[in-house]
């Protein structure tokens, strides 16, 4: 997911994990304390998404989303985004992300506004 805040005269643009909170509807994604993503997201709570493949065919979806942010479930939240990116929790950057959890806060993306789009037929 790619995530576009602004905060300044230019806006920031961030890559991330992330997994989808289906029974609330949110996006979360995890993000240590001193970047320049929390850093951003703490002065304002609006950003705008994406989630994108980079390779045909292209589809996805992009919105406008409120941001709360919390250092409660990070390491739940990233004992669930790593496997999903990485396979497993096994290799040396996973523990290393895992052992600084307590350093990381959860960002939570709260929809408001999002489209779509699909282009799988008019490329097949």
């Amino acid at each position: 997911m790619r995530i576009a805040t602004t905060t300044g005269s230019y806006p920031t643009l961030c890559s991330v994990w992330y997994m989808f909170d289906e029974p609330r509807g949110d996006l979360l994604c995890v993000s240590h304390e001193n970047s320049q993503l929390v850093s951003d997201l703490m002065a304002n709570q609006k950003c705008s998404f994406e989630i994108a493949p980079n390779e045909p065919p292209y589809c996805g979806v992009r919105g406008k989303a409120m941001v709360t942010l919390s250092k409660d479930y990070a390491l739940e939240t990233l004992t669930t985004v790593i496997p999903r990116y990485l396979g497993d929790a096994e290799s040396r950057l996973a523990k290393w992300l895992i052992g600084r959890s307590h350093e990381e806060y959860v960002i939570r993306l709260r929809p408001v506004q999002m489209t779509s789009w699909d282009y799988s037929e008019r490329m097949s």
